[in-house]
């Protein structure tokens, strides 16, 4: 492996063992100044490891590390910030009571005095924002901002730093189409600016729009660094598992049958009006836009999370009163939630314990849970739903992503819902878990469930659904069929250039 002259980082021969377990072996990753390199892997690959050995949080068990062609040691993150070299994690890392302004240059104030120096924080935040195309009040709330846009000024905050690496942790999983494209844009002027760029991410879609060359990782070892020309979506995703990954996006052969789930012009008040659809037995109805155009409000309101001020929702041709998620569940409705760690699983709990959770009472007798049917039906959806490790005592956040996934989708199933609400189903899973799950969807369907998908990711609505409802400013357009469905006619009613 030789180094070129603008190498801004070489990592040689990085091995790092915890008890037990060898999470990196022998791994070379090199990144060159103005380049976007991406890195790619299955959840427990190694990619986490290899950042924080990168950033000082890890100590490599052996192994050498160049900056800029020098070697360096470092102990702990404060090393790697004095070396140039900046983080941006996928979970926003920002004081909300701050202001713009303040969390750009939160613990590195401007000025040569101690005392804060406002005016001064303000304009270089501005100019800044300005530099990166990001169209943000730096004096605005951080709070008061979307989710897209705390994700700009995190990226803005390390762009302030003046890096020669920045390392970008799942950048697009919260944007829209829309929003990533702006991202995007934003990434190109820090590439032609010089700055290393370490693009980590599980859509693969996106690494071959950015990035110039991507390294796959596998079980802690590196398998394979390649020009971004040189290879394809299905190449990389043999890479990475080994294997080759059929029906990433299987065509469900399910029967539709009658209206399970029918809402009609239902409105929260604020976030969504007059909003109808119904999605019948063994069909899959996409439900997407831009992120704010009240997808996740529309879900959370039919499952009783908050209230509605008009329209009727009906399960099976009969119309429900729902004011609670308990009275969703009696109807027939069951939600998976967009924040799988905040609203999905209870961490502290084991996988059987979150897989009971909302039918206690059906695995009661007298008040008392019976132990043997919770542990069977924990193993019955373990085995089935190939949930890793298989073992239902085993505390739910300790697994990746993927099983959690799994696992928070077979407690909603353990309610025997009619419908099920999936909310951004396989966002921040690998491409292998995500397979998985497409799997699960598609025989659930099978059996006569009817399932409303919400995605961001055009590729997953247009591979799996099969009617898409697009969402905009609260309102929703008439159910396109899949003969009418493309990205093109998709973005344009998402955007407002079409009306259906």
């Amino acid at each position: 492996m030789t180094v070129a002259a603008d190498c801004a980082l070489d990592m040689r021969g990085i091995s790092k063992t915890f008890p037990g377990v060898k999470a990196l072996s022998n791994v070379n990753f090199a990144v060159r100044f103005g380049t976007v390199h991406a890195v790619v892997g299955e959840n427990g690959a190694g990619k986490s490891t290899l950042m924080k050995v990168l950033n000082g949080s890890y100590a490599p068990t052996s192994g050498t590390i160049k900056v800029g062609g020098a070697e360096v040691r470092m102990r702990r993150p404060a090393d790697a910030q004095a070396l140039g070299i900046r983080m941006v994690h996928q979970e926003i890392n920002l004081v909300p009571d701050l202001t713009v302004a303040e969390n750009v240059y939160l613990g590195r104030m401007p000025g040569k005095w101690t005392f804060l120096r406002k005016g001064e924080m303000v304009r270089k935040a501005g100019a800044v924002l300005a530099e990166l195309g990001a169209a943000i009040n730096p004096r605005e709330r951080l709070g008061n901002l979307s989710i897209s846009q705390q994700q700009l000024v995190e990226i803005a905050k390390a762009y302030a730093a003046q890096p020669r690496i920045i390392v970008l942790d799942e950048p697009t999983s919260s944007l829209s189409e829309h929003e990533t494209t702006a991202l995007f844009r934003i990434l190109r002027k820090m590439r032609d600016d010089g700055i290393a760029i370490i693009y980590i991410s599980h859509r693969l879609k996106d690494v071959l729009e950015i990035a110039d060359e991507v390294t796959v990782l596998r079980d802690g070892s590196m398998i394979e660094t390649r020009p971004i020309e040189g290879i394809t979506a299905a190449q990389m995703i043999r890479l990475m598992v080994g294997r080759e990954v059929s029906n990433v996006f299987p065509k469900s052969q399910a029967e539709i049958g009658k209206s399970v789930l029918r809402v009609e012009r239902i409105s929260d008040g604020t976030r969504f009006r007059n909003v109808s659809f119904e999605v019948r037995a063994g069909e899959i109805l996409g439900l997407t836009g831009l992120v704010g155009a009240g997808r996740t409000e529309v879900a959370r309101a039919i499952f009783g999370l908050s209230r509605l001020v008009e329209g009727t929702v009906s399960v099976n041709g009969r119309e429900v009163s729902i004011n609670s998620p308990s009275q969703a569940v009696k109807a027939g409705i069951a939600y998976v939630p967009e924040d799988r760690k905040g609203d999905g699983i209870v961490p502290g709990m084991s996988i059987r314990e979150n897989i009971s959770l909302p039918i206690l009472r059906r695995l009661s007798r007298f008040g008392r849970i019976r132990r043997s049917a919770d542990r069977a039906l924990a193993a019955d959806y373990v085995k089935q739903f190939s949930i890793s490790p298989p073992d239902g005592e085993r505390r739910i956040n300790l697994l990746s992503g993927g099983n959690q996934q799994k696992a928070v989708i077979a407690k909603w199933l353990a309610a025997r819902p009619s419908a099920l609400i999936l909310d951004e189903p396989t966002r921040g899973v690998d491409v292998g878990a995500k397979a998985e799950i497409h799997n699960i969807i598609g025989q659930l369907v099978a059996s006569g469930m009817a399932v409303v998908m919400i995605s961001s990711e055009l590729p997953e609505i247009l591979g799996v659904c099969d009617r898409v409802v697009v969402m905009r400013d609260g309102h929703a357009c008439e159910p396109l069929e899949r003969a009418e469905l493309s990205e093109e006619r998709i973005m344009a009613l998402a955007t407002g250039e079409e009306m259906a």
